[in-house]
């Protein structure tokens, strides 16, 4: 494992962590602290969901023409400013839902640019034929954040005001960045910017993926799970909070056992792609993390039953969603020209 690796490796790890507390508590804090509704929640989530799709387009072109590291810390570092004006305005006592919702979309954006960039840079580090092992490991490093992270984030809310502790996050970006910033590893020179238009340039990106016809798949899949899985989440905290009587630290709870199977589900992926192959094991995965997501509506209304069964929906979900992303990814990364992983 080189060092450069270990590096992003940490980075990543740091970020994920403080990631999971801002994907819960803006949420918890827009219902304990400033009263949220469902239809807010929704709103809520409506505008961050956008707000990463409008970037990820966007900016296609721009990651792709980019060096990849210094996309990374700046959007770390994005992040931590936007997340530090939170507990400035509550101190200030200015602290309204209008900016909890420009805070989220805007991570949301920053977020969605970090994640194409880091999903193209791997490749630069490790090389396409070790991909697999690394995804798993750095999924592995998010199954962890996913058993930490929330439980983290449950505790400091209960014992925190909210806005006090959503600027834990902040710090973690601040990390991350300094971490990136030391990767030695150089990068190729950007490839000069095309002739071509800008919406046919970011086009492109998707004609390629999409006449490659084992990753044609993948992209519907995707689509599908950021539709369903955006009304799914937007919605459950409020269920938990209201509907079953959980305290922010029991949510954390429930969302922490879905990182423990996370972290199985990392290890999971290259099994299954042995045993089954990629495509059977992909389709296998995503079968069961969708099954497993019905278990939630039927939690009864009860702070022991309806955590019991939040606990084991978010375990198995969970593992099998990241078993198939794993996978997903891996073979989206040996199949599509690294130019085009920005685009996508």
């Amino acid at each position: 494992m080189t060092s450069d690796f270990r590096r992003l490796w940490a980075a990543q790890a740091v970020s994920a962590f403080g990631a999971r507390i801002t994907r819960e508590g803006l949420p918890i804090m827009a219902v304990i602290a400033l009263g949220a509704q469902a239809a807010t929640l929704g709103l809520l989530a409506a505008a961050a969901s956008g707000a990463a799709l409008v970037a990820a387009l966007a900016a296609g072109p721009f990651v792709d023409r980019a060096r990849r590291r210094p996309v990374l810390i700046w959007m770390d570092l994005i992040r931590a400013g936007l997340l530090a004006s939170i507990p400035i305005a509550a101190l200030m006592g200015r602290l309204d839902l209008p900016q909890v919702f420009i805070v989220a979309a805007l991570i949301a954006g920053a977020s969605a640019i970090f994640e194409m960039a880091s999903h193209a840079y791997l490749p630069t580090l490790v090389g396409r034929e070790r991909l697999l092992e690394r995804n798993a490991q750095l999924a592995s490093t998010d199954a962890t954040a996913e058993v930490g992270g929330p439980a983290l984030a449950g505790l400091l809310f209960q014992w925190l005001s909210a806005p006090l502790a959503v600027a834990a996050n902040a710090a973690t970006y601040a990390v991350s960045a300094a971490f990136l910033a030391v990767i030695g590893t150089p990068e190729e020179h950007p490839r000069p910017a095309p002739a071509e238009y800008w919406p046919k340039e970011l086009t492109s990106g998707f004609r390629t993926a999409w006449s490659e016809r084992h990753v044609r798949p993948l992209l519907a899949m995707e689509s599908a799970q950021g539709l369903f899985g955006g009304v799914f989440s937007a919605l459950y905290v409020l269920f938990a909070v209201r509907t079953l009587g959980l305290s922010p630290s029991m949510l954390g709870l429930a969302i922490a056992a879905g990182g423990a199977g996370a972290l199985v589900g990392a290890g999971l992926a290259p099994l299954l792609a042995r045993r089954l192959g990629h495509g059977p094991a992909i389709l296998a995965a995503m079968t069961g993390a969708g099954l497993a997501v019905l278990i939630t509506p039927f939690a009864p209304a009860s702070s022991t039953t309806g955590l019991a069964m939040l606990v084991l929906s978010q375990f198995v979900g969970d593992a099998l969603a990241v078993a198939g992303g794993v996978l997903a990814a891996s073979l989206r990364q040996t199949l599509v020209p690294q130019a085009a992983l920005c685009l996508l």
